[in-house]
């Protein structure tokens, strides 16, 4: 079991910073993989970024590299994601999701994770 609470969402002008926080809380298994993923209104979930909770190796959606950037606490149990320069196509709901089960594919995949949280609004203004 495994809870992920967002937070750090908000209105940013173009051009603007935030920084997406993720905290794990009630973790009773163990966690390999931490990913965040946005849904936009009309759209389908898409793949912002992963990292492993261990090495802390990290791979980013191809669009999105140099822009936004994952990176985790462990002695904290959170998860981060810096978003720089962020577009007004930027806006959508963001999601922390954890991996459990070791997933060994590409970390990309929605059904690659298995448990979510709530979602954080970004609405970035033009």
């Amino acid at each position: 079991q495994v809870q992920l609470v967002e937070s750090g969402g908000g209105l940013v002008q173009a051009g603007g910073s935030l920084r997406l926080s993720c905290a794990v809380s009630e973790r009773t298994v163990s966690i390999y993989n931490m990913g965040w993923f946005r849904q936009a209104p009309g759209k389908e979930r898409e793949f912002v970024a992963a990292i492993s909770w261990g090495s802390g190796r990290t791979n980013y959606a191809d669009s999105l590299k140099g822009r936004f950037t994952i990176s985790r606490d462990n002695a904290k149990d959170t998860v981060y994601l810096q978003m720089n320069s962020l577009k007004p196509e930027d806006t959508a709901v963001y999601y922390c999701t954890a991996d459990t089960r070791r997933n060994s594919g590409s970390r990309m995949n929605p059904g690659e994770y298995d448990f979510w949280g709530q979602g954080t609004q970004v609405t970035v203004s033009s």
